[in-house]
């Protein structure tokens, strides 16, 4: 007779996985009550996930058990973060309406081509100058800090699909953070060569191959496949072959399918993911599968964001903490408070938008998951000595972790004062004059009535 196996261990009080089981479940109930009220709260449920793993980091170094290492565990890291940053790229995509021209995106193009490069330029400056950096590693944090992150800023960026207006400066922030999450990709790579061969004469194939073709690849592919997988679906669900329970899944073979293929043809993926969600979005603007399709990636995304700050949070230690010294301490209120609001009146300046419409994008830089990405990226690629790349990915970490409660706790405060929402949407002077509401969306066959959605004619 084979004797029980309680019996034979005894009773076992401090078994690590089921002591993690419980925590798990513990902070996805946190997660849904919180989630359940977040319009309620003048802060980020992100903020809770984070004092909840900070709660948990102290438990694993009183119990002294093995856990993540973001130096160690980089390609643990790497993954998670990608994961949850494609699927919040192409739930982004989704809820942008604007025509695809240059004026309608011209508050995103100044975001991305002035004021990213000016933010990595700065970082890399205060990097070499007063963390001591070298220059290649310098220009390595700058590219990892410069994206701002899709998921974190979801509180302050436009609604889903049909549910609000685009105002520019909610527009700018989704749009950037869209975006600049591949776009910053190729500065990490050119941190990389610089840091690894020196000199000049990678140059050539830098621009060529991880500017040209990484980026024009991306957006073909992402434009391609979005569009081509929103039509076929509609064809498909006209036929009664896909079921509309469903439909709220359709978002996670969708973007895999366009992050894969785009990381075979050795382009950008992230790129491909936001451009994809964008071009789902063109095909019927006001099909029920935009905000269906949108509401299943956006659950994803939610939990994604709870795993992975939760994450964050337990890998804190003192020495850590500690890795980046004063300097790159200093460098988490230079760059929340100087650099990139700089970079973005200088990106800005002579648009459409208002002084304080300027001073919210400014602000509302949200460091978070994307730069964890781009930090087990550089520690993976075993280039950086083992002090820099120690120096760098905890600068990073303190950064992201003070953007969390910084722009998490002043989401709210800060979009009803600056940005009230009856003063754009009913034109009502402000202290400052009149507010500019943007209304670039224009009725169309099928669209929001009533608030309500309707099928259109290809979706009987």
């Amino acid at each position: 007779m084979v004797p029980l196996i309680a019996a034979e261990r005894g009773f076992d009080f401090a078994d690590p996985i089921a002591i993690a089981l419980v925590f798990c479940g513990f902070a996805v109930f946190a997660a849904i009550g919180s989630l359940s009220h977040q319009h309620e709260r003048a802060f980020s449920a992100s903020i809770i996930y984070l004092g909840l793993g900070a709660g948990a980091a102290v438990v694993i170094q009183l119990v002294d058990v093995g856990w993540v290492d973001p130096l160690e565990d980089y390609e643990l890291l790497e993954h998670l973060t990608e994961f949850a940053v494609v699927i919040a790229l192409f739930a982004t995509g989704l809820k942008l309406d604007r025509p695809l021209t240059l004026g309608s995106w011209a508050g995103v193009i100044r975001l991305i081509a002035i004021a990213m490069p000016l933010t990595i330029a700065a970082i890399a400056l205060f990097g070499t100058q007063v963390m001591g950096l070298s220059l290649g590693a310098a220009i390595v944090l700058g590219a990892i800090l410069a994206p701002t992150d899709p998921v974190l800023a979801g509180d302050i960026g436009v609604g889903p699909p049909g549910d609000e207006e685009e105002h520019e400066p909610n527009f700018s922030i989704t749009g950037e953070a869209g975006l600049n999450d591949g776009m910053a990709l190729p500065f990490l790579f050119l941190g990389l060569f610089v840091a690894d061969q020196g000199g000049s004469g990678w140059a050539g194939e830098w621009v060529l191959a991880d500017v040209a073709y990484a980026v024009t690849v991306a957006f073909a592919i992402g434009a391609a496949f979005g569009y081509g997988t929103a039509a076929l679906a509609v064809a498909l669900r006209d036929r009664d072959l896909l079921a509309k329970a469903f439909d709220a899944w359709l978002a996670i073979p969708t973007v895999l399918c366009i992050y894969g293929a785009t990381e075979v043809a050795g382009a950008y993926g992230f790129v491909a993911a936001f451009v994809g969600g964008v071009a789902f979005r063109r095909f019927e603007h006001g099909h029920r599968y935009n905000r269906s399709v949108h509401d299943g990636a956006e659950t994803v995304e939610k939990f994604g964001e709870l795993a992975v700050v939760l994450v964050l949070g337990s890998m804190l230690t003192f020495a850590g903490l500690g890795a980046p010294g004063p300097e790159g301490w200093l460098l988490v209120p230079v760059l929340l408070l100087v650099i990139r609001p700089a970079a973005v009146i200088l990106a800005l300046a002579f648009s459409t938008q208002l002084r304080a419409e300027r001073a919210f994008v400014g602000w509302f830089g949200v460091r978070g998951i994307g730069s964890l990405y781009y930090a087990a990226i550089a520690v993976g690629s075993g280039v950086l000595s083992e002090g820099e790349i120690e120096a760098v990915v905890w600068t990073a970490i303190a950064v992201v972790i003070v953007s969390i409660v910084a722009h998490g706790a002043t989401a709210s405060p800060l979009a009803q004062r600056l940005l009230p929402p009856d003063a754009l949407d009913a034109g009502i002077p402000s202290r400052r004059g009149l507010w500019l509401s943007y209304r670039l969306t224009r009725p169309r066959s099928g669209y929001e009535t009533e608030g309500h959605w309707f099928e259109s004619s290809r979706a009987r």
